[in-house]
């Protein structure tokens, strides 16, 4: 293509207006496509989404929020803006007459496809203990996540990320992959490759209630448990029948211990607990009402018991959970 590419970004969250910022700085969007005003915090107000305040900011026209995506009057004007290419990155799933528009329709999946299809990809990378991640484009397709891939790029994981540590280091990237993406398939040396469907993993929503701590199991599975639900939904275990959420926690190098899972102590400025096999050592919580805090912060403060057992979430009432 020897004229410069018209691009309508479509994307939502903050995770994707690195990549936004990246293309229109590169290339220029022409429209971006975002998900509507939506109610949020105690005063339930309407607030824009992410990818809508930055696109105010860079001054790009127009800004479509369509309530149904099947919507007539926004396919019409979407058809009217003349794109050669759409770029999707956190979205929802595109009908076959919106991403049949464009000579190119690509979705922009923080993973190595066909690993963990779904809308939580890197959750589900940190939960499975993965060493290696990655970025993918792939061309839009009736099956979700399923399409040709287009290019691809691996990324080693340092140890002991959350997902949230992970998804700031593979925000910028997928803004750099998806600028070359567009370049390629400019320079026309694209060459779609078909996904291995036999290889194929699920990374499906992670849910709040679905959170908790099973402390019968070894101490590496379960930080890595704690990490791929950090920050959001934020996995959890019973204190004296309240939930605790716990965002971050180390493997503890020491001795073994043979204590009922779930077994929990304080020193001065420790919060351990004792797994299946091995021992965590809490580093970020929140107690309900109270803001994230460092255990140790909480240790330091504590004026109960300074020892006890997490309980399974089946030995309480769910009124009693919450």
């Amino acid at each position: 293509m020897t004229q410069q590419p018209r691009i309508v970004f479509f994307g939502t969250p903050s995770f994707a207006v690195p990549t936004l910022e990246r293309l229109h700085r590169e290339w220029g969007v022409v429209a971006v496509v975002t998900a509507p005003d939506a109610p949020a915090g105690r005063g339930r107000r309407l607030q824009p989404p992410a990818v809508k305040v930055a696109a105010e900011q860079l001054g790009i026209q127009p800004i479509l929020q369509p309530p149904a995506l099947r919507d007539t009057e926004f396919i019409n004007q979407l058809r009217a803006l003349a794109a050669d290419v759409f770029c999707v990155l956190a979205f929802r799933i595109l009908p076959p007459e919106i991403f049949a528009l464009p000579q190119l329709a690509f979705n922009v999946h923080p993973s190595l496809l066909p690993k963990f299809r779904g809308p939580a990809p890197i959750a589900h990378t940190i939960i499975a203990g993965e060493r290696e991640t990655g970025i993918t484009t792939f061309i839009l397709s009736e099956r979700v996540d399923a399409g040709m891939i287009l290019l691809q790029e691996h990324i080693a994981i340092p140890d002991g990320l959350t997902a949230g540590d992970l998804a700031a280091l593979l925000a910028p990237q997928c803004g750099e992959l998806a600028s070359r993406t567009i370049a390629a398939w400019c320079e026309g040396t694209l060459k779609p490759i078909p996904q291995n469907d036999a290889l194929a993993t699920k990374a499906p929503k992670l849910y709040a209630e679905s959170a908790w701590i099973n402390w019968n199991s070894d101490a590496e599975h379960i930080r890595n448990w704690i990490h791929g639900h950090s920050p959001e939904p934020g996995a959890w275990t019973l204190l004296d029948g309240i939930r605790l959420k716990i965002y971050r926690a180390r493997i503890e190098e020491s001795e073994q211990y043979h204590k009922q899972p779930g077994t929990w102590e304080m020193d001065k400025s420790t919060w351990r607990v004792h797994c299946q096999k091995g021992t965590l050592e809490l580093v970020e919580v929140q107690l309900p009402g109270k803001r994230i805090m460092q255990a140790a912060e909480v240790v330091r403060g504590w004026r109960s018991q300074r020892c006890g057992v997490f309980h399974h979430p089946s030995v309480v009432s769910h009124e009693t959970a919450r």
